[in-house]
């Protein structure tokens, strides 16, 4: 069995995806740059660096993408995380893995300010044991920079953690490090033929728990659920 599972946030422990979607649709629409949702909600999983490069040719770094990812994070903050769930089973899935004593270290390109606030969104901040942010990466998703910092925190090796996820940009991140991932559905969006570099693909934490035994997690590997 695994000693640790690295563990995504968004669309994985918290339904968001969506949530972050339209927020950088009104903050680059606040800012001059109209863009479909229909074009943003693909890119969510990746960083905000990334996006903002992708959607609009601005760098994070700059003055406007400052200014854009700072009005994104307060609309997300103030109009969209109140009325957030968490996904079904996220927190039973993660009292499982504590009752497994396995390490959980979260490896997301949030930042660590928003990390909190999500946990405890998703009513899991008491199951953690460490995590990992934008704040500790150079490169954020699908780069694995984020992922090592995991590895780092967690104190294993790539060989003895899985990442739980649910874009292909988490895959990719993982697998670019070396470790495995299984992928949940429940961040909308990509179909199961984008997600087919996982090791296995469960509806949501729920699925993954009811299938725990035969999951990579304890099998070492693994099949989509039906």
């Amino acid at each position: 069995m695994y000693r640790a599972v690295l563990l995504d946030i968004d669309g994985t422990l918290i339904d968001s995806n969506d949530a972050h979607a339209e927020a950088w649709v009104i903050a680059l629409a606040e800012h001059g740059r109209r863009v479909d949702l229909s074009r943003v909600r693909p890119l969510i999983g990746k960083g905000g660096d990334k996006l903002l490069r992708e959607l609009a040719g601005i760098d994070a770094d700059s003055a406007p993408g400052k200014a854009i990812s700072d009005r994104r994070r307060d609309l997300f903050q103030r109009l969209f995380l109140p009325h957030l769930k968490p996904t079904r089973g996220a927190r039973a899935l993660l009292e499982r893995l504590h009752g497994d004593g396995i390490t959980v270290v979260v490896a997301t390109s949030a930042t660590a300010p928003e990390v909190a606030d999500l946990l405890r969104a998703a009513a899991v901040d008491d199951l953690i044991h460490a995590a990992s942010s934008s704040d500790d990466a150079d490169e954020s998703k699908p780069d694995p920079d984020i992922v090592h910092a995991a590895l780092t925190r967690a104190h294993c090796e790539p060989s003895e953690a899985v990442m739980i996820g649910d874009t292909p940009y988490d895959i990719e991140a993982a697998g670019r490090a070396a470790v495995p991932t299984i992928t949940l559905r429940c961040g909308g969006w990509w179909s199961d033929e984008a997600l087919a570099g996982a090791a296995a693909i469960y509806d949501d934490p729920a699925d993954l728990l009811q299938h725990y035994e035969r999951s990579p997690i304890k099998a070492g590997g693994g099949v989509a659920s039906a």
